[in-house]
């Protein structure tokens, strides 16, 4: 069975960091192509339009830090967070043990701020939020479960493919040098979904 990886965000090119099978992409902008691969959605107020445990993994590049963290509800009496509703819709889109490959501008760099559109501020610690075992956005309507793989700052290039974990004593050297001199722009999310095998 071919494997398959959805790219949110994905604008006219989705990524496909895994390397799957089948690559497939939902953006707010995004014309829908006629085989359904590719589709339109605003997932600050949709549900990502796919089934349960539809993808192997899922990326999300430059993405996160539009999604808003609140907003009003439709009747205007209430309060939901975009954030948390896209984490869970992440989490349930996932088949178990599916891996979730994020890389978003980190506070404190200024990438973070310079771009009007981001309004959802990541930090290096964020990540308690919806990984084991803190999930702490669980008092919000956190639903999901994950495993934080790896939370790492990198250069401003992860946005461009996929970014190892620094595998030597050099590189883990250079990176840490890196971001002792603030130059590390992006943090990177790799999550695995914790979900009972069906």
């Amino acid at each position: 069975m071919p494997t398959r990886h959805l790219d949110l965000g994905c604008g006219p090119v989705p990524r496909n960091p895994y390397r799957r099978d089948e690559l497939y992409g939902v953006d707010l902008g995004a014309a829908a192509d006629g085989d359904g691969r590719i589709r339109r959605a605003n997932l600050a107020v949709a549900l990502i339009p796919w089934a349960d445990d539809s993808f192997e993994s899922v990326s999300a590049y430059d993405f996160f830090e539009h999604v808003p963290r609140v907003l009003p509800t439709a009747d205007g009496q209430g309060t939901r967070f975009p954030f948390i509703e896209l984490m869970n819709e992440v989490w349930r889109v996932l088949k178990p043990g599916g891996l979730l490959y994020a890389s978003t501008p980190a506070y404190p760099h200024k990438a973070v701020f310079q771009d009007p559109t981001h309004v959802n501020i990541i930090t290096v610690d964020t990540h308690v939020y919806f990984t084991r075992p803190e999930r702490l956005a669980a008092m919000y309507g956190f639903t999901g479960d994950f495993e934080a793989r790896r939370v790492q700052l990198t250069k401003s290039n992860a946005a461009l493919a996929f970014i190892p974990p620094p595998a030597t004593w050099w590189q883990r050297a250079q990176l840490a040098n890196r971001i002792k001199r603030g130059k590390c722009s992006h943090l990177i999310w790799e999550f695995e979904a914790v979900k009972p095998r069906r």
